[in-house]
């Protein structure tokens, strides 16, 4: 594949041939300078795996006029939705135990842990951390495995953020 970049002098335009290899390097070669209406090239070369063809299109309808311009499709990557654990309030599991769990799964400190557990017991639920999906659905199971061995009735949920 064979394309045109230029870099904007004050009359005059350089001119560089770039050669994509089938290996996904790039070979330059300057062209001769000429006098032409300015070009305005907006194009960044990215060297990765997923680079989508370049597309040439004339800025003024498709003349061959020599103002060709570079274009590429970049596909950006979604970020993964974002879920919410949510400890829930009950009248039965110690308060000592809700800020071990916090503890142990959610890595926050005694302060931490006895704040987040105050505010589940005063508002009746209190979101505990924001993970992606595994993340959430991991430390959901892991609050109400431990729940469950140490017959409380402790009540641990994900939603989506």
């Amino acid at each position: 594949m064979r394309w045109s970049a230029a870099k904007d002098l004050p009359e005059k335009e350089a001119v560089f041939f770039l050669q994509l290899t089938e290996f996904g390097s790039f070979s330059i070669a300057p062209s001769r300078l000429y006098t032409a209406t300015r070009l305005d090239m907006d194009f960044s070369l990215q060297h990765d795996m997923n680079m989508k063809p370049l597309v040439m299109g004339g800025k003024d309808g498709g003349d061959d006029s020599g103002t060709d311009v570079a274009t590429k499709t970049r596909t950006r990557t979604a970020r993964p939705p974002l879920y919410k654990v949510i400890l829930l309030n009950d009248d039965y599991t110690p308060m000592e135990f809700v800020v071990h769990v916090l503890e142990r799964f959610f890595g926050l400190n005694h302060q931490q842990a006895f704040d987040i557990m105050l505010t589940v017991h005063k508002k009746g639920l209190a979101v505990v951390g924001v993970f992606s999906f595994e993340v959430a659905e991991t430390k959901v199971a892991q609050v109400m495995d431990l729940a469950r061995q140490e017959q409380h009735p402790l009540q641990c949920t994900m939603e989506k953020e």
